[in-house]
């Protein structure tokens, strides 16, 4: 079996694409129990990474006597450091978007309340915005911040 990190979402929550029924309602309970597994094996495959993390920097925790060896294993733990605080605010991401589907409001832009898609949303499950409202959002702000 492949490397957990190299699967996609889809793999690593053990589902296929979801094929939506003839006349079936967006946003049904079927297709919400889809993208909660989805968000949930994501969010258990972050928490992993963290904790590997966590023992990989506890175990290779040295003090080189030499100032470039030394150097060296700072700069990788601070690279772990900085993926890891990603991780974090993605999982606080994934949490928000999980409590989204409890209130059943999940698959809505929240700029204009359109669908956003089912593709989408498993191409990008912590989506908010369908893709013209993010579109413009991204356009104003390469405007306002460059």
């Amino acid at each position: 079996m492949a490397d957990k990190k190299s699967l996609g979402l889809l793999a690593l929550a053990g589902v296929e694409p979801y094929q939506e029924s003839p006349n079936e309602e967006y946003m049904s309970d079927e297709q919400l129990t889809h993208f909660r597994k989805i968000l949930e094996a994501w969010r258990n495959q972050l928490r992993e990474e963290v904790d590997r993390t966590k023992s990989h920097m506890q175990d290779e925790a040295a003090n080189f006597p030499d100032p470039v060896d030394r150097a060296s294993q700072e700069e990788e733990f601070a690279l772990e450091l900085r993926t890891r605080d990603r991780e974090r605010k993605l999982i606080k991401k994934i949490e928000k978007t999980l409590g989204l589907i409890e209130s059943d409001d999940f698959g809505f832009c929240k700029t204009c309340g359109i669908e956003i898609g089912i593709r989408r949303l498993e191409a990008r499950p912590t989506a908010d915005q369908c893709i013209d409202c993010k579109t413009l959002s991204e356009i104003k702000e390469k405007q306002m911040g460059g």
